[in-house]
């Protein structure tokens, strides 16, 4: 009975630690998302732009492109 208690109070001690892993590598990925978000980046145009301008900008050429091909006039 007591090796039942052991192993229940073991259990739960692990499962208290893969949270707070859990919780740690979520806080950190946020916070790198947060910094990279918000630093102007280079990438040898003329004007700087954030990460999520970016991906718009290329999101946005994807999904020109899409509709052009879409749009052709072939059958």
């Amino acid at each position: 009975m007591s090796d039942l208690k052991k192993t229940r109070s073991r259990s739960r001690r692990e499962r208290g630690q893969a949270m707070v892993e859990y919780s740690m590598i979520n806080w950190v990925l946020v916070v790198a998302l947060i910094i990279s978000s918000s630093v102007k980046m280079d990438w040898g145009g003329a004007q700087k732009q954030n990460i999520f301008d970016l991906f718009f900008e290329a999101y946005q050429i994807y999904y020109d492109s899409y509709y052009f091909v879409l749009n052709l006039p072939f059958p």
